[in-house]
């Protein structure tokens, strides 16, 4: 039995394959396997992680715990500390964080007691200096970051600005574009920053295959193409 082969219960209490539970115990909540083989549940003694045989993977338990992302999970204890663990469920740094997010190119997001974010690195150190109001994860080497002027930017893997723009909000890049708003709307940018069209919509979607879906002033639906021809109305 692979991973893959698990699905998480409706209720979200119990796993099965192929339509049976595939053991006995249901959990308060339980959260799906990923690719390690683990996943994270929840019984009267806390959150853990257990194996596809519905083995408890360590002993320690936590207020909260979530899936496991390249290697690590993010976990909170009782003491309202979160930090990342290994799958043996061994603390993979010693710093403590307000809140972590999950590992995505080999770096994460968290915020101190202070409320402001930043990257850290496998080592739970930064990787860079500044902090900021809001930080999201990395996607194509590049990650949005919010300053304390509320202005988003784009930033690289070692917190260097990606093309010295702000916008009043940002997307991740996917295939080369992201999401971008200013003050006439949303729209779409490349690398540059530069805007792929003229329009502006009241909201926006990432292209999918070349592809993506807006919302004009009018509230009208639309697929437009990476040139922002309308391709069809919804």
């Amino acid at each position: 039995m692979i991973y893959k082969d698990v699905l998480l219960a409706e209720d979200a209490t119990f796993f099965t394959c192929e339509g049976q539970a595939i053991f006995d115990k249901k959990y308060i909540q339980a959260l799906k396997f990923h690719s390690e083989g683990l996943a994270a549940v929840q019984d009267k003694t806390g959150w853990y992680h257990i194996d596809l045989a519905g083995k408890a993977v360590y002993g320690t338990r936590y207020a909260r715990t979530f899936g496991y992302y390249f290697g690590a999970s993010a976990v909170t204890d009782f003491a309202k500390n979160c930090f990342h663990i290994d799958t043996a469920g061994k603390r993979i740094y010693a710093e403590n964080y307000a809140w972590c997010g999950n590992f995505q190119q080999g770096v994460c997001t968290v915020r101190d007691i202070e409320k402001q974010y930043f990257h850290i690195d496998k080592q739970g150190k930064p990787i860079y200096q500044a902090k900021y109001s809001y930080a999201g994860d990395y996607y194509d080497n590049y990650a949005c970051v919010m300053l304390d002027n509320k202005l988003f930017k784009h930033v690289d893997l070692v917190g260097k600005d990606l093309n010295g723009l702000f916008f009043e909000n940002l997307g991740f890049f996917h295939k080369g574009f992201a999401t971008a708003k200013d003050q006439k709307g949303w729209f779409h940018i490349d690398k540059q920053g530069e805007a792929l069209y003229a329009e502006r919509y009241a909201e926006i979607e990432p292209f999918y295959n070349g592809f993506g879906k807006v919302l004009t002033y009018q509230k009208e639906w639309q697929i437009i193409d990476e040139s922002g021809k309308t391709i069809f109305i919804g």
